[in-house]
């Protein structure tokens, strides 16, 4: 059974940053996409980034990209997400998810396990 627990969640001004990581146990990490999803109040799960199993691969939706950055350290089965420049439309309950596969993209269909969540707050 794969577990992810995340931390580095927690409220944040405009234009501000936090690091969300994301510690899976199991010996699969390093074989898998990792993703990182979000949900805000009232809205759907919405894809935000996703890593390649090597790490060297990673793709963004438009509403993050060249504000976060998503990577990985596979020794330590963890993925992080670095968000800089934080807006209000960005807060939601943020996901880390274990993809199927070496390779996904932002279809949630495409991960198997998924961690409980942690809040992000922009506040303007």
């Amino acid at each position: 059974q794969v577990q992810l627990i995340e931390s580095g969640g927690g409220s944040v001004q405009a234009g501000g940053s936090l690091r969300l990581s994301c510690v899976a146990s199991g010996r699969i990490f390093s074989s898998k996409a990792m993703g990182w999803f979000r949900q805000a109040p009232g809205k759907e799960r919405e894809f935000v980034a996703v890593s390649r199993s090597s790490g060297r691969t990673t793709s963004y939706a438009d509403s993050v990209k060249g504000r976060f950055t998503i990577s990985r350290d596979n020794p330590k089965n963890t993925v992080y997400l670095q968000m800089n420049s934080l807006k209000p439309e960005d807060t939601a309950v943020y996901y880390c998810a274990v993809a199927r596969g070496p390779y996904a993209d932002y279809d949630a269909r495409a991960y198997d396990y998924w961690g409980q969540g942690t809040q992000v707050t922009v506040s303007s």
